[in-house]
């Protein structure tokens, strides 16, 4: 079962891929097929068989597809079950008892879930266009990148009988677990792998300087100091869990109904209040918009340099022309004394012009000393300046602006520039008065964020139930605890996206993008943990379920505190931190097991 996403908020926002809709009905079409054929085993039998095949009317009309039994001898069907002993949802989408089958559904619908939440991520960008990064990346993504999560635990309680539900509400407890580790553990420790730098003599990390390789003690990953905040808000937000759990802690008799009203109110204040700290504390935004902005520095000078005859400064094959960023450092450097000082970088920024955006010059300044300085000795030499461009380049082309082929077109760093001009004016659109500046056709703009918002919503709705029903079959064939598959696989299948995004944004090894990577994926718990939290008790509390979840819960909040202190008093991480991260994983299934099937905590 899919699990919350990082900030989702701006753990979407990081670097999300827009839906193609052709592209998406293509694959879709194929995938309703598999639906009802995966799990068949290549043959279709009669009703009286037995096995599988078309249920009929009494007129002997086919009316559905119903996937066919692993043995011809299978248990008792349930009352609210077909004439197959698995019960269709929505009365047409195929259903079976098998294993095999079960894993094709499993995979099948949460493909389908992944597809939504890709659809909620690029309308989220959209909507930031419209309503500006303050509401949109406070309030309304954080949301949004939480719905697949929240639908997916809302429908693993809510249909059937009481008991069904009670049996059903641990694939939500799964998904809400699995989420929060997988997120500070296994995504947590790759970042710091992918991100490390070396460390300086002051035990921080130098921006895109990796030569240590895996040196333990001598690299890591250095944040801000906001994103310890962003840390001590997340172990804040385990309160909701500790209340519900007071009954279990203090052994109880009653009580156990108002403590989860309590959790339940107290989990929506605490997401009520977040929600309204990033709103006037945007600290994610602030610093996307600050990247986005040496983007467009970086975009422009190059763009320049090659411009005013100074030579290629890549090779067909890709290779900097080194040569050429030489001519461009003699061209800057007024006085010929080899190095670059201010002035001198401030009245070349203004030659250049940037038409297309109000940029300022200091600001731009000041980005580019940060980004090149290394000596920290407040000018820029020979070597750190061609160190510099070589690592821009690389940017410019991990962002796909290469040519097709292995050949870099002349057309690279102008592709590369109107991409971070838009990315600049989108970002700076939210808080900018002329917002109808920054979009070129705002009410297309709005129409496709609607429709998009609106299909992903859909699909999450259309989808959740199937993907727990089909959960919890796998889970009785194979006789797999369904905790254990939606703690490991609905994850993995709800947050491949962001992950794959929140990896990418740290390999560029700099300090802020790294901040803002760990900021997002600390955000994607809290939501985790207010959020999702309080639909989980407003099911429980409504249905009057069980709360029965002592193991589950102790994982999470260990988790949760563990690594929030851990984020919360240092801003830097030597490499060694990331095998803590990846041991709390496997330690976390451990943990559950042996409180639920040893000790008896279920």
């Amino acid at each position: 079962m899919p699990s919350p996403t990082p900030p989702r908020q701006s753990h979407r926002r990081l670097s999300s891929t827009r839906a193609e809709m052709p592209t998406t009905t293509r694959l879709l079409l194929p995938l309703f097929l598999l639906l009802h054929l995966g799990a068949a085993h290549g043959r279709l039998i009669s009703d009286d068989g037995g096995g599988g095949g078309l249920l009929t009317t009494a007129a002997g009309d086919a009316v559905v597809l119903r996937l066919p039994s692993e043995t011809e001898t299978e248990p008792e069907p349930d009352a609210a079950a077909g004439e197959g002993g698995c019960e269709m949802t929505y009365g047409f989408l195929p259903c079976t008892r098998t294993a095999a089958g079960n894993l094709v559904l499993v995979l099948a619908y949460g493909f389908l879930m992944f597809k939504s939440a890709t659809y909620l991520s690029a309308g989220s960008e959209l909507m930031l266009q419209i309503l500006g990064p303050g509401v949109v990346g406070g309030l309304f993504l954080p949301v949004l990148g939480a719905l697949p999560d929240a639908m997916l635990i809302l429908v693993s309680g809510l249909s059937g009988t009481k008991e069904v539900a009670q049996s059903q509400v641990l694939i939500g407890m799964g998904l809400l677990a699995g989420s929060t580790v997988m997120l500070l553990t296994l995504l947590w420790g790759s970042c710091v792998v992918v991100g490390k730098c070396d460390f300086s003599e002051n035990s921080t990390a130098i921006d895109s300087q990796d030569t240590k390789a895996f040196s333990l003690f001598g690299s890591g990953v250095s944040t801000d100091v906001q994103t310890s905040y962003a840390a001590r808000i997340m172990a804040i937000s385990v309160l909701p869990f500790i209340i519900v759990q007071i009954p279990q802690i203090f052994k109880l008799h009653s009580g156990h109904r108002l403590t989860v009203l309590l959790g339940l109110i107290v989990a929506a204040l605490l997401l009520l209040a977040y929600c309204l700290y990033q709103i006037f504390q945007p600290w994610i935004q602030r610093r996307r918009l600050e990247y986005s902005r040496l983007k467009h520095v970086m975009s422009g000078l190059l763009r320049h340099a090659q411009k005013h005859a100074f030579g290629r400064l890549l090779h067909e094959d890709g290779a900097p022309n080194v040569p050429v960023i030489e001519k461009l450092f003699h061209k800057i450097d007024l006085d010929n004394d080899g190095k670059l000082e201010r002035g001198e970088l401030q009245a070349f920024i203004i030659g250049v012009k940037f038409e297309d955006v109000d940029l300022d010059s200091n600001l731009a300044v000041d980005q580019i000393m940060a980004d090149f300085d290394r000596s920290q000795n407040r000018v820029i030499e020979k070597g750190e300046f061609v160190d510099g461009i070589l690592r821009w380049l690389e940017e410019a082309k991990r962002s796909g602006g290469g040519g097709g082929g292995g050949a870099y077109s002349k057309k690279f760093l102008q592709d590369f520039h109107t991409r971070t001009r838009d990315e600049h004016n989108l970002i700076l659109g939210g808080e900018d008065e002329e917002d109808g500046e920054a979009i070129e056709n705002p009410t297309w703009t709005c129409f496709k964020a609607i429709l998009l918002l609106l299909l992903g919503t859909a699909m999450a709705a259309a989808f959740a139930d199937p993907l727990v029903d089909a959960v919890h079959d796998f889970s009785n064939a194979t006789s797999i605890p369904s905790f254990f598959i939606s703690f490991i696989a609905m994850p993995l299948a709800t947050n491949s996206s962001e992950a794959v995004s929140a990896i990418i944004f740290a390999s560029r090894k700099k300090q802020r993008t790294l901040s803002l990577t760990f900021s997002e994926v600390y955000g994607g718990v809290t939501m985790n943990n207010t959020l999702c939290l309080a639909v989980f008790l407003a099911l429980v509390y409504v249905r009057g379920l069980t709360w029965d979840f002592s193991s589950e819960v102790l994982v999470i909040f260990l988790v949760c505190t563990i690594m929030g202190l851990f984020a919360s008093f240092r801003t830097t991480f030597p490499l060694w931190t990331c095998f803590v991260a990846y041991l709390l994983y496997p330690l976390s299934l451990i943990i559950v097991y042996v409180l639920d099937f040893k000790f008896g905590w279920s």
